[in-house]
């Protein structure tokens, strides 16, 4: 019987997990520099360390030695409490993501997962919900009409597409019949069929998903909350020093978060081709054991995770870099008369199937 996780041992897991989503989110912002230089043939940052690699420490200096601002009639308060929920959410949501299976050390096996939950799915869509929140308090808090209006267009935009999103998942639960995403990245590790990922079975979901992650994160062509040409700078107009880079972080935070998501939901997580295959070659030829061989599976299958993850940060950065943004009319209605039918129509298409024996 497997025994459970000591709770020091998970308590590592979940310091770890915490720590490697703020170190992706601060080099994400290297990243997004490095890429646009290259998409725009021009010079990125090259100044700050060898290759700029010290770009975000310099950053982080920046933000922390700048003067503090606060808006005359300003709710003190909720303006420090915005930035601060919105970056503790983000953080929340990567908590139940399986980022490797599990890995055994004598009597000690564990799951390389912050948390596993049962509801894995849900306790992702409530916290992202909540951050939000994080963004309304802050316009509203900032006592400025254009961070207000940038507050309004973040919440009726991230609610628009989160319908959208719940419901492009609703068939994948379909499928799986769980909400858990350990379960579901399991499912899509059958020894023989592993190009038999949830991508295969549920494309336009899939491409639904994308689409609301898009406007869920705020990125480009969806980024109107933060609309330099209309609203100055949007929600955090009025934000100066850390306050304003807890927004920035956050943003980079929920990129990282959505893309282990796609990647866990559709992508098979950390699974990869031909895993069984080769565990059973190291066990019967190379004369490894059974737990030495699964623990180098589960180290293979957490980087390859992560090489989708980073795939997809790319993604996120190309479009942005490529696509000039929608009007705010025009986000409305891709969002309420477009993905929203597609996505009732996916669940109706994969019921169908269902119910007729070609996808289970």
């Amino acid at each position: 019987m497997i025994e459970l996780p000591t709770l020091g041992w998970q308590s590592i897991v979940i310091f770890v997990v915490f720590a490697v989503s703020l170190l992706i989110a601060t080099y994400c912002t290297y990243a997004e520099r490095v890429i646009a230089a290259f998409l725009q043939d021009r010079v990125g940052p090259d100044r700050a360390g060898p290759l700029g690699l010290l770009q975000p420490l310099a950053d982080a200096v920046k933000l922390f030695t700048k003067e503090e601002f606060f808006p005359a009639g300003a709710n003190r308060a909720l303006f420090i409490m915005g930035p601060c929920l919105a970056m503790i959410t983000a953080l929340m949501s990567s908590a139940v993501i399986p980022f490797g299976n599990v890995i055994q050390f004598g009597n000690n096996v564990f799951n390389l997962q912050g948390i596993e939950v049962n509801i894995g799915m849900l306790w992702i869509f409530g916290i992202v919900s909540l951050g939000v929140y994080g963004v309304m308090i802050g316009g509203w808090a900032s006592n400025n009409k254009f961070s207000l209006l940038g507050a309004i267009r973040a919440g009726s935009q991230n609610i628009s597409y989160e319908l959208a999103m719940g419901m492009s998942l609703i068939a994948v639960l379909m499928i799986s019949g769980t909400l858990s995403l350990r379960d579901i990245t399991l499912q899509q590790s059958v020894a023989g069929e592993w190009h038999f990922w949830n991508i295969v079975k549920q494309p336009l979901g899939f491409i639904i998903f994308l689409v609301c992650a898009f406007a869920e994160t705020n990125r480009t062509p969806f980024d109107l909350p933060e609309c330099e040409t209309e609203l100055v700078g949007g929600y955090h107009t009025e934000y100066s020093s850390m306050k304003m880079g807890l927004y920035l972080f956050s943003e980079y935070v929920n990129v990282f978060v959505a893309s282990a998501v796609m990647s866990v939901l559709y992508f098979g997580g950390f699974n990869f081709p031909f895993q069984y295959e080769l565990r059973d070659w190291f066990v019967n030829s190379q004369g490894w054991a059974l737990t030495s061989a699964q623990n180098l599976i589960s180290v293979v299958g957490l980087l390859g995770l992560f090489g989708k993850i980073f795939a997809f940060i790319f993604f996120f950065m190309w479009i942005r870099w490529t696509l000039p943004r929608f009007r705010y009319d025009q986000l409305m209605r891709l969002g309420w008369t477009i993905l929203i039918p597609l996505a009732i129509f996916n669940i109706l298409l994969t019921g169908g199937l269902i119910l007729g024996g070609i996808i289970k």
